[in-house]
């Protein structure tokens, strides 16, 4: 790769000490800032060379020097700062696999670590004597924290009650593993120091992390069904119990013989001919029976409502 203002050769793993390369693990700390150095950066080879992890701390010193006497907009400070993002993108990768980042996410993840990697690179100042890993990585993990807190929950949740979620997980874990149960929301109020009402209103809040979509399926009792199955709908009949309850001192009020011909009516469901049959009155007589049992509850029901 080669650099501004320094003549260095590039890497290939077979041309360093020959030793049998160790199986890939986990990245850790340690070697948070191994680079993977594309090729288009080293024209002369093809592949990707990785570096030393003692190589690129060397190297990025050289590189922050170079940084440093170059005028910032310029092509040559930018391709300066480009390379140490390069060198150091593995530090994204560390805090990005550290934050636990799921596969569908994780490109979006590493672009904000690198964002917070770029960050750290325009404020570090070599002559402090600080290692850049160590001075970048809280910046590359803050930024990606940042954005699980601002982007992931599925509803818009204050800025409080989000960061209590977390202080919440934290305290749900610790606990349970202190008592070996789930601990009540006093036990969490008296850990966090807050007030029941706080905790409450936190457990609330964390629901709206994540949502499902009402076509998600539910395998419940051996029935493949989606959630929008057990979602009720409004049913047009329940309007009718409040005008029921409200009839019913009315009805209670009326003359004897028009509370019969109104039950054999709408609840027996006689026609007129069979009601008045039944009473052994004629069907005319039925029809005014009714019609004046119906006119005095509509007016009084109109009445009792304001109408």
């Amino acid at each position: 790769m080669t650099v501004p203002g320094a003549d260095m050769a590039t890497l290939t793993e077979d041309e360093t000490t020959g030793t049998t390369p160790l199986p890939r693990r986990h990245p850790g700390p340690a070697d948070a800032a191994v680079a993977v150095v594309p090729a288009r950066t080293a024209p002369a080879r093809a592949g990707t060379a990785r570096i030393d992890p003692a190589d690129a701390r060397a190297l990025s010193k050289t590189l922050f020097a170079r940084l440093e006497s170059l005028e910032e907009g310029t092509p040559e400070h930018s391709y300066v700062r480009n390379t140490l993002v390069e060198l150091n993108l593995t530090l994204v990768h560390y805090a990005a696999a550290r934050a636990g980042a799921r596969k569908q996410s994780y490109e979006d993840v590493v672009q904000v670590g690198t964002i917070g990697l770029i960050k750290a690179i325009n404020r570090f100042e070599l002559q402090r004597g600080v290692e850049f890993p160590s001075f970048a990585l809280p910046t590359v993990i803050g930024e990606i924290k940042r954005y699980f807190r601002d982007t992931t929950w599925a509803l818009h949740v204050p800025r409080r009650l989000r960061d209590l979620r977390v202080e919440l997980t934290e305290a749900e874990r610790h606990l349970e593993q202190t008592h070996g149960r789930n601990p009540t929301v006093s036990e969490l109020a008296r850990h966090l120091h807050l007030e029941d009402e706080e905790v409450i209103e936190g457990l609330i809040a964390a629901n709206g992390y994540s949502a499902a979509s009402l076509d998600t399926a539910e395998d419940a009792d051996g029935l493949d069904e989606s959630l929008a199955h057990h979602i009720g709908y409004a049913d047009r009949e329940l309007a009718k119990t409040e005008d029921l309850q409200a009839l019913k001192p009315l009805i209670a009020a009326l003359p004897e013989h028009e509370r019969r011909v109104l039950a054999l009516r709408y609840t027996a469901d006689l026609t007129q001919s069979a009601i008045a049959e039944e009473l052994g009155v004629s069907q005319t007589q039925v029809s005014r029976l009714l019609k004046r049992a119906v006119v005095r509850l509509r007016r009084q029901l109109g009445d009792g409502l304001g109408v």
